[in-house]
């Protein structure tokens, strides 16, 4: 099934992110998956979390409402193409994976033609059949059903806890105020982190 958001919606989301790309498509599809196993952001109080940094995070705050200020979207950096969504008035949750049967299929012929162009070694005939890839793999993405586009199962991680408001310390080395939960302890001092860290490699 296409997908199932307004086409002046997907506007505003590429708007917002700044450009179109494959990565953005799978973060709207993502999105998509949230909302329709858990309900509208404007009814529940989502949490998504994502293992990735990739384009599609930013379709993910857009369609969704959760965002880093809030404190209801969270980033864990294990290079996964893979999201977390939570409702957290009924502690619902799930957390999907791109498919690597279908991201195989898709990146078939793009990933060599990739390749070539980060080495320099593409022409220009190269150049615009990658560009014509690009275009393909995107209208392929928003179109797949989504049960063959992620594989769906339970969360790997308990639902983050809400933002908390911590106090403020100054740092004993730059004189800077830093979150109480990121400070580091040494000799007595309090730190923040690249104090901390600048002291270490000193070591």
């Amino acid at each position: 099934m296409s997908c199932s958001f307004p086409a002046h919606v997907i506007e505003q989301t590429i708007a917002f992110h700044g450009h179109y790309c494959p990565g953005l498509a799978i973060g709207i599809r993502a999105a998509e998956v949230a909302i329709t196993r858990l309900g509208s952001p404007e009814e529940i109080q989502m949490v998504a979390v994502s293992e990735t940094d990739m384009c599609g995070v930013d379709a993910i705050q857009f369609l969704t409402g959760c965002t880093y200020g809030k404190g209801n979207l969270l980033h864990r950096d294990f290079g996964k193409m893979a999201f977390s969504f939570y409702d957290r008035n009924c502690g619902e949750g799930f957390r999907i994976v791109l498919n690597r049967a279908t991201k195989d299929m898709l990146d078939e012929e793009i990933r060599p033609l990739i390749a070539k162009v980060g080495e320099g070694a593409a022409s220009e005939v190269e150049h615009r059949h990658l560009q014509g890839l690009r275009e393909a793999m995107k209208q392929k993405l928003m179109a797949i059903d989504l049960d063959e586009l992620f594989v769906v199962g339970k969360p790997t991680m308990a639902m983050p806890r809400p933002a908390r408001i911590l106090d403020s310390l100054i740092c004993e080395e730059c004189g800077e105020g830093v979150m109480e939960s990121r400070t580091r302890r040494f000799q007595g001092l309090t730190l923040c982190i690249p104090c901390f860290d600048k002291v270490e490699q000193k070591l």
